[in-house]
């Protein structure tokens, strides 16, 4: 509001904590009502906030693939396609060509008119579905042509609901062509109804506060973010360098995918500048990026990689500069080129190429690569039961780990990978056994899989599982099975992905990276996830360390003292002599 004084540092702080609030009871109701395991347990959705001018204001307790980028891409296109927006209207997006993520990320927008018809902001709620009508039942067509061959119904900003009231049409649509009608429909009302919760808690704070108010907060809010962001890129090296990353050869991509990623940091300017130009041109494979996963990963890099804590919103991304182009793999995609696994494989290059860059620049900063994925253990799952009723298909979360060492701290092990940033959980055991009809033999940690180094990468991830009644289909879309996570500084790669059938006499039977694999009853699918990249020498890793990765069985006795130069027992206790004698004779 013109010549409104400013809103000082108290009431900016608790305006802040109450639209965090918002975005949080968002977030539960969409955890705790949500009706597909996807959403459930492994947790994978997101819920912001979206100025009236499509502004990211807030992405609380979100995965940041899903909304770095994105959010307000989506939330422009509804404005486009719907310039007249009213108090009860809702629309569903999934189009990757309108800022969409990939076609399985079912997004609700609500947007937030007052009582005088004036539009405010816009909630956001993204849900990723197990199935979303694709021609195969995964949410991960890899080897899609296009999107024609992919299949999944696509919504750009389609209005679901007017005066809170459905649109039955597209309803029927999603109902006649997703194969577990039900159980779409019960995340569709778990999505909808947080972006209404949303909807009701940010009506009631303007009618508290004043539009005028949150209005200023929100410019507020850019401008001081923004400069928290300058004081932390002040703080990087600067200079420039060029990382590169590969995918494994893959369908449509026989050759696999080399990503060339040119980062440069200006911290007199409080500038990062991305190129991902100079790339190949979009392939007739579901790896392609959207445009907001190109972006949204370039972000993930930065974000984690900088020295200080910066809110992530349109304040703070005024300071990184992204150039892409247009019919290019990491860059701006155009109908009818398939983005199916946008979130992932690909995405995880560019992103694990940004911090590797930043590693490069000076020790201190940036990160090693996370583990590639997605393995069978977080595959889709699918087939038919008595127990179920009929159909069943859902993506579970049985195992991944692989987290990249940073500069002072080893990995997170059970990040997932650099997307969703530790967001999505793990899968219940038990759970996944009383709702599908399946079993699981074991899974665990892999020891000397992560990347070695000064800070070490997470280990690998062995799980086993298999159907009880009848066959099972298994999507999945594997990366790191030849290439495998790189480490920085002198850090040492994470271990690679594999994936078998054991047949019921224990053998084991080779299966492909990309697959939608039939297990049959009695059959077992065997799956490893990739370890992730270390950081620094190895030899720089204190000696006490070593000895507590052996005690906890992250390391074996032999990896001690062959590769950290550390002798040590089985229990843990070092040789002092030894180990000093082995260091000062690597130094030498």
């Amino acid at each position: 509001m013109t010549g409104a004084a400013p809103l000082d540092g108290v009431q900016l702080a608790i305006l802040n904590k109450r639209l965090e609030g918002v975005c949080l009871k968002m977030a539960n109701t969409l955890y705790r009502t949500g009706r597909s395991g996807v959403l459930n347990s492994a947790r994978d959705f997101s819920c912001v906030l979206v100025t009236a001018s499509n502004q990211l204001l807030n992405v609380s307790d979100s995965l940041p693939i899903h909304v770095l980028r994105g959010a307000d891409m989506m939330a422009a296109a509804m404005q486009e396609f719907h310039p007249v927006l009213r108090r009860g209207d809702a629309f569903l997006h999934n189009s990757p060509y309108h800022g969409g993520s990939h076609s399985a990320d079912h997004t609700y927008l609500v947007p937030v008119v007052d009582d005088d018809g004036i539009h405010r902001f816009t909630m956001v709620a993204k849900a990723h579905q197990a199935d979303c009508g694709n021609s195969v039942p995964t949410t991960y067509h890899g080897a899609a042509r296009d999107v024609y061959n992919e299949g999944a119904l696509i919504f750009p900003a389609v209005r679901i609901q007017s005066d809170y009231k459905d649109n039955l049409d597209i309803i029927r649509m999603c109902e006649m062509r997703i194969r577990v009608p039900e159980q779409w429909w019960g995340d569709y009302l778990a999505a909808l109804g947080a972006a209404r919760i949303g909807e009701r808690e940010i009506l009631a704070l303007g009618a508290e506060v004043g539009w005028d108010v949150l209005d200023r907060y929100a410019e507020q809010w850019f401008d001081y973010s923004e400069q928290l962001m300058i004081s932390s890129i002040r703080r990087l090296p600067g200079g420039k360098t060029t990382t590169y990353s590969r995918h494994d050869p893959f369908p449509g991509a026989e050759d696999g995918i080399d990503i060339k990623t040119e980062v440069e940091i200006r911290p007199e300017d409080g500038i990062i500048e991305v190129d991902l130009r100079d790339n190949p041109d979009c392939l007739p494979c579901g790896l392609n990026l959207s445009q907001a996963c190109a972006e949204s990963a370039v972000l993930l890099g930065i974000f984690n990689s900088i020295p200080e804590e910066v809110p992530t919103n349109a304040g703070s991304l005024r300071r990184v500069k992204i150039h892409l182009r247009e019919n290019c793999v990491v860059g701006i995609p155009s109908h009818p080129t398939s983005c199916s696994v946008a979130t992932t494989n690909v995405a995880d290059c560019v992103g694990n190429s940004v911090s590797r860059a930043i590693a490069q620049l000076g020790d201190g900063y940036g990160m090693a690569s996370t583990g590639s994925i997605i393995p069978p253990s977080i595959g889709v799952i699918s087939g038919s039961s008595e127990r179920t009723g009929g159909a069943y298909v859902n993506q579970i979360f049985l195992g991944w780990g692989g987290g990249a060492a940073g500069p002072n701290v080893d990995a997170w092990v059970t990040i997932g990978h650099i997307g969703v940033a530790g967001g999505a959980y793990l899968d219940s055991i038990e759970l996944d056994e009383m709702r599908f009809p399946m079993y699981v033999t074991g899974r665990h940690f892999i020891a000397d899989s992560g990347g070695v180094g000064r800070t070490r990468g997470g280990e690998a991830f062995f799980c086993e599982f298999g159907p009880t009644e009848g066959d099972m289909e298994i999507g999945y879309v594997s990366d790191g099975n030849e290439h495998a996570p790189e480490g920085v500084r002198g850090g040492g790669f994470g271990a690679c992905a594999n994936q078998f059938r054991r047949d019921p006499n224990g053998g084991l039977h080779q299966l492909d990276a990309c697959a939608q694999a039939v297990i049959p009853e009695g059959h077992t699918m065997v799956s490893y996830s990739c370890g992730g990249g270390g950081y620094g020498p190895p030899f720089e890793r204190a000696a006490e360390k070593v000895a507590h990765d052996v005690r906890e069985k992250w390391v074996s006795v032999e990896a001690a003292k062959e590769v950290y130069g550390v002798v040590v027992s089985a229990a843990g206790v070092i040789d002092a002599a030894a180990t000093g004698k082995l260091r000062a004779g690597s130094d030498g």
